[in-house]
């Protein structure tokens, strides 16, 4: 069988140390048809007797080596679709029926392309030939597409390379993710937008959409838009400096599809909420907001009218506000003065105790609520708080905070069986004259119906 034979798997050199695997496959199936030859034209002669278990054995051995052989390609697409890519590229290297169930379209719908420094990354890399073959031979199967990128940005640039040369594609799913610091933000925006714009202008059915952290700007997502409006559901497009409101209210009037929306607050404003509730939109379902510092004490949050919150909560009903707060105390002024529809909280650094005692008051929609950090005040009221006016409460989560233990029995108490996710550092609770922290976790299980104890640190 000529090196033709192979067109993909022999152009990889690191793929030469299994032509051993190959030659195995090819003298145990030679062997096996020499003994089926000699079997079936020579006389009956008398063999010597072996036992049961023996022969079956090797007669089950024996049609292991065949059935390998044999299976049917379906089988066989199954099998290569559990195993990692390297891997799959070595088994299609043992013979003409598997490397033609490598090429099955099938197979290349979904790729994610690793691209690291090897000195300063810690996972694989994906072959460079093996990129190359891929946008030769299989760009026009690729749908669900993602980059995986570390922090240099000689992998960002990679990324765009390829971006570039997906022409011949129409991906469904696109991400870009940084796995370290957001190295996609050193590229020169030029370069990213241009490479980005081919995959807009080309894929007619984007669908779902991941670019945060990226130099993304407005007329980026006009082209989008212009594209790929009837289709697309989800865009997440946190932490983009170069867009504004005004690139955003043109995903929201023109992607009547639109299902969730990622963004920063910076971004947020009355507008956009009020084109999400115009009765041409589509039901929203998730809308995330990260509210980051990117300047401590330099920037004043905006603040967002009640009324624009009640139109978006109007039109759909059912809407997710997921809100992520990085921020520092004294930059909490602008939020949860008036009825907030937020549904799931998460505050990453410190938070006081006044914004949370807000939080009891004026977000009646809240589902989750975790809490990073606090100051060393117990935040007994606040919590009992929380659990009497949030009734869609389910989960909470604490960490480096103090809450005493008889508060936070009557706030499992108030809340009852509706909490479905209870994650409580051990640390956080304070004994006090009615229970210790032993014997909390009795009492709780008692009102969750369910087992349940504090979580502990680890220690390695």
């Amino acid at each position: 069988m000529g090196v033709g034979d192979y067109p993909m798997a022999v152009s990889f050199h690191w793929l030469s140390s299994n032509c051993n695997l190959e030659a195995t496959f090819r003298m145990k199936r030679n062997n096996f048809s020499a003994v089926n030859k000699v079997v079936q034209s020579s006389p009956v002669v008398k063999q010597p007797k072996r036992g049961l278990c023996s022969s079956l054995h090797q007669t089950h051995a024996l049609s292991v080596l065949l059935d390998w052989g044999t299976l049917p390609h379906h089988v066989i697409l199954q099998i290569f679709q559990y195993l990692p890519l390297i891997d799959r590229a070595r088994a299609s290297s043992v013979c003409r029926r598997w490397n033609e169930v490598f090429h099955i379209p099938d197979l290349w719908r979904k790729f994610e392309f690793e691209l690291n420094q090897s000195a300063t990354s810690y996972f694989k890399s994906t072959h460079p030939d093996l990129i190359q073959q891929i946008i030769k031979k299989h760009a026009a199967h690729l749908q669900y597409v993602s980059f995986k990128v570390d922090s240099s940005t000689e992998s960002a640039e990679a990324a765009c390379d390829i971006l570039s040369q997906l022409v011949n594609c129409s991906i469904q799913t696109l991400g870009l993710i940084s796995t370290a610091k957001p190295s996609f933000m050193n590229v020169p925006k030029s370069h990213f937008v241009s490479a980005l714009t081919v995959v807009f202008v080309n894929s007619k059915s984007l669908s779902s959409i991941k670019i945060e952290d990226t130099p993304v700007d407005d007329p980026s997502l006009k082209i989008l838009v212009a594209n790929n409006s009837d289709t697309l559901r989800l865009l997440k497009m946190s932490s983009c400096p170069h867009v504004s409101s005004d690139g955003i209210l043109c995903v929201a009037d023109h992607c009547q599809g639109l299902r969730e929306l990622a963004l920063n607050y910076y971004i947020l404003s009355d507008e956009i909420l009020l084109a999400l509730s115009s009765e041409t939109h589509v039901n929203l379902e998730h809308l995330r907001i990260d509210v980051v510092s990117e300047n401590p004490g330099q920037i004043k949050f905006h603040s967002i009218k009640k009324r624009s919150w009640d139109a978006l909560v109007k039109h759909s009903p059912r809407v997710n506000v997921v809100m992520y707060f990085f921020l520092y105390e004294e930059e909490f002024e602008a939020f949860f003065k008036e009825e907030t529809p937020v549904t799931h909280l998460y505050f990453g650094r410190s938070v006081s105790r006044a914004i949370l005692g807000q939080i009891g008051l004026n977000c009646p929609r809240l589902i989750e609520l975790v809490v990073c950090a606090n100051g060393l005040l117990p935040l007994d009221s606040e919590l009992i708080r929380i659990a009497k006016h949030c009734k869609n409460l389910t989960s909470l989560g604490l960490s480096e905070c103090e809450v005493s233990c008889s508060a936070f029995v009557e706030f499992v108490r108030l809340c009852g069986r509706r909490l479905t996710q209870l994650s409580i550092m051990e640390e956080v609770l304070v004994p006090d004259d009615r229970y210790t922290p032993d014997e909390v976790h009795t009492e709780v299980s008692k009102h969750l119906g369910r087992v349940w104890f504090p979580d502990v640190m680890p220690i390695w």
